[in-house]
């Protein structure tokens, strides 16, 4: 079937009436959702949707955790022809207020009762006319879904078909790093055209199986899942990350999407595992055994030598374990690191970085089994244009770039020239076609010294030790670079204890002279391999915890630079002021 909007993704499903299409977590067991009940449960939706007036172009919301009815709701606005504004669960009243007034949404679904209650009390401030709740909540303030998708009105066939590639299908927002988030706005023609391109290399099927856990409210995560439906992958829905553990022993996905985030976190508590002498030096052991054949698995290849088989059997087989039995492993959303993408291929698993951006449906490049090299994100996909500006930026066009920014044509204006996107990335393409990124160009830091460095390789290779959780560097218009560092609590406290340094509060443990001393030796291990002008000469340890509920990270879970450096400004401060008084 061809893929000319997302529609003809819920017809693709419909019509190989797959008894397994998405799996849901029950009280003791998945429940498999057959593409019988899918389509009885979109058909259902939509034909309340259309009596409630909902048409084309019509904004419906959808603010909920990921579960079968985000789809469901999804599937059932698009056939109408609504535009569906996806909002992040983490959001505060006053940033959900703001979306769902800048984007007129008539119409929420809402998953819990505490989100229910969010949006009532900002509901007066909304253009929202009908609140949608999943879950079986006692209210008279919205309906209950569960009675819209049992519904047996006869679903109407033209709306569906009437739908073209360049009718919009989506509003979403940006969590903006800076500023006020902006509304994305992709037709149907512009993700149908990047999800006919993004796996095709990949030889996903009917039979595999994948974990939806990542936020459906960013445009990763929702492509993925549309790619997954589209070519008949079983979708299993975790709605909190820290379920994602067991789900993974449970369902034992196939294939493997995620951001850096969640690789990171992997990493981290593969060292906090190995923490005893013995379980130390087998790990280490095995691990110089995957570096001196790391080429072979970068190249998709099962290393055939002993000494790796060995290694494999008492080590990487039971990190592969944790992971389900998947055979393809993704990453995308942020750069992934180098560091981290060796540490995997040394343990036996191949990771395809890719890239993208919200405005361009989002995949640019990506890696693939056939086409892969590490450090890049892969070669740009077959209907994506990509040059390089003499600037350093990545300029990308093609039928997945967005339409505009929703009610912002001059941003819209600023962001395009002579035809091509602005992506705002610094990069550049290899002699073999591969794209490497290297930072974005507005966290790009100038030195006093009108030297550039890019932060983010630097602080990729500061996480990749098991001690760190997270790392900013500073020095934009400063004499010298500097960095800001979060300790991964966790492992610090157990470091603490097993070497006699007593504290009582995190502010305590980093204060102490022998935890500065640590933390000054990782960061002065890294300057060995850095340039004179990225030399980091001094550290900043903090203890609060970056969290969007503190303004450090966004929605999707990024680092909001500037107001991290406005947040500990007196430590940052102090720091550059303590440094000029030693060298005087």
């Amino acid at each position: 079937m061809s893929l000319d909007t997302l529609n003809d993704i819920f017809f693709a499903v419909v019509e190989r009436n797959d008894a397994r299409v998405m799996l849901q977590r029950g009280a003791t067991e998945w429940i498999p959702i057959s593409a019988r009940r899918l389509h009885r449960n979109v058909t259902g939706v939509a034909s309340a949707l259309r009596d409630l007036g909902i048409g084309k172009g019509d904004r419906v919301a959808i603010l909920s955790e990921n579960r079968p009815e985000w789809t469901i709701a999804d599937f059932a606005s698009l056939l109408l022809g609504a535009v569906v504004v996806p909002v992040y669960t983490t959001l505060t009243p006053e940033q959900t207020s703001y979306l769902l007034r800048d984007s007129g949404a008539r119409v929420i679904f809402v998953s819990t009762e505490q989100q229910l209650q969010k949006i009532l009390a900002i509901l007066d401030r909304t253009q929202i006319e009908k609140v949608v709740v999943m879950d079986a909540v006692e209210t008279a303030g919205a309906t209950h879904m569960y009675q819209l998708m049992k519904s047996d009105q006869p679903m109407f066939e033209a709306a569906p078909h009437s739908v073209s590639a360049d009718d919009l299908a989506t509003i979403i927002y940006t969590s903006g790093t800076t500023g006020t988030p902006k509304g994305v706005m992709l037709t149907h023609g512009n993700m149908a055209s990047n999800l006919a391109c993004s796996l095709s290399e990949f030889g996903v099927s009917s039979g595999d199986v994948s974990i939806s856990f990542l936020p459906l409210s960013h445009v990763t995560a929702r492509h993925v899942d549309f790619a997954m439906l589209y070519h008949g992958v079983t979708l299993a829905y975790v709605p909190a990350v820290d379920q994602l553990p067991q789900a993974l022993l449970e369902v034992k996905p196939t294939i493997f999407v995620g951001v850096p985030r969640v690789y990171e976190k992997i990493h981290t508590q593969v060292e906090a595992r190995t923490k005893s002498a013995l379980k130390r030096f087998v790990y280490k052991g095995a691990l110089k055994v995957g570096r001196r054949y790391r080429s072979e698995i970068l190249t998709g290849r099962r290393p055939r030598a002993l000494e790796w088989r060995i290694a494999d059997r008492l080590v990487f087989s039971q990190i592969r374990a944790g992971m389900g039995q998947a055979r393809i492993f993704i990453s995308g959303g942020a750069p992934l690191g180098r560091e981290l993408a060796e540490w995997y291929a040394d343990v036996g698993i191949r990771i395809h970085e890719g890239y993208g951006l919200t405005e361009t449906s989002p995949v640019i490049a990506v890696n693939t089994p056939k086409a892969h090299k590490i450090g890049t994100v892969g070669k740009p996909l077959a209907n994506i244009d990509v040059k390089i500006a003499d600037d350093g930026e990545i300029l990308v066009r093609g039928p997945s770039v967005f339409k505009g920014y929703w009610n912002k044509p001059e941003e819209t204006e600023n962001v395009f020239a002579d035809g091509w996107f602005k992506t705002g990335d610094i990069g550049n393409i290899d002699v073999d076609g591969f794209l490497s990124v290297t930072d974005r160009k507005k966290d790009l830091i100038k030195t006093s010294g009108g030297k550039f460095i890019a932060p983010q390789p630097i602080e990729n290779s500061l996480k990749h030790n098991a001690l760190i959780a997270e790392a900013v560097v500073l020095g934009d218009r400063r004499k010298f670079p500097a960095v800001l560092i979060l300790p991964y609590f966790l492992l610090l406290e157990d470091w603490a204890r097993t070497n006699n340094v007593s504290f009582s509060s995190r502010e305590q443990l980093i204060a102490e002279p022998r935890i500065q001393a640590l933390y000054e030796g990782i960061v002065a291990d890294l300057n060995r391999s850095l340039a004179q002008f990225e030399k980091l000469k001094k550290t900043v340890l903090i203890a609060e915890e970056f969290s969007p509920g503190n303004g450090t990270l966004t929605a999707s879970m990024k680092v909001r630079r500037r107001a991290i450096e406005e947040r500990y400004r007196e430590h940052i401060e102090k720091m550059y002021a303590d440094a000029e008084t030693s060298a005087q």
